[in-house]
């Protein structure tokens, strides 16, 4: 089966075909998406910003964690599913969408970036954990981490106005 039979395929399917004939489905996925990218963001963005040693110097780099990353995980997730939602309704069209594709690689280099920060500079975060000098490893990843996202959601906003006229 081609690409194109695949995508052909999922825009058949019926949440494929609801989703992009019905009045209010789309709009409501939509705004569902777009609450669970802003959850995304703002909880990256509160971390990152630790990281960077710009907010929240009173409080554990550690703790920041642990009272951001369930929300992260959590809005991502309904991002995920309220995402593919609405690629299933239009898929031939999103998959050839550039600031689409775009937003997928940053997300990709938003994964690598945290893999990379949890596999080495983490290791360590008792010796910074409390601190307001943060290394320069740290610093980088939550710089990294911030402006992929940022940009992830510039690429959203795109979509939305350039939708269609890439086919």
């Amino acid at each position: 089966m081609s690409l194109q039979e695949t995508w052909a395929a999922l825009e058949a399917s019926p949440v494929g075909d609801f989703v992009a004939s019905s009045a209010w489905a789309f709009p409501l996925v939509e705004s569902l998406h777009v609450i669970s990218i802003v959850t995304v963001l703002g909880t990256v963005a509160i971390m990152d910003l630790r990281l960077l040693g710009l907010t929240s110097g009173g409080w554990a780099v550690t703790q920041v964690s642990r009272d951001t990353l369930r929300w992260t995980w959590l809005g991502f997730a309904c991002a995920v599913v309220t995402g593919s939602t609405l690629f299933v309704s239009k898929a031939h069209i999103y998959a050839i969408e550039p600031y689409f594709l775009w937003k997928l690689a940053l997300m990709g280099v938003a994964a690598l970036n945290m893999l990379y920060l949890h596999t080495h500079a983490w290791k360590r975060v008792g010796e910074w954990d409390t601190s307001r000098q943060i290394p320069n490893a740290v610093k980088i990843a939550g710089l990294v981490s911030l402006t992929c996202w940022v940009i992830i959601i510039f690429c959203g906003r795109f979509i939305g106005f350039t939708l269609g006229h890439y086919e």
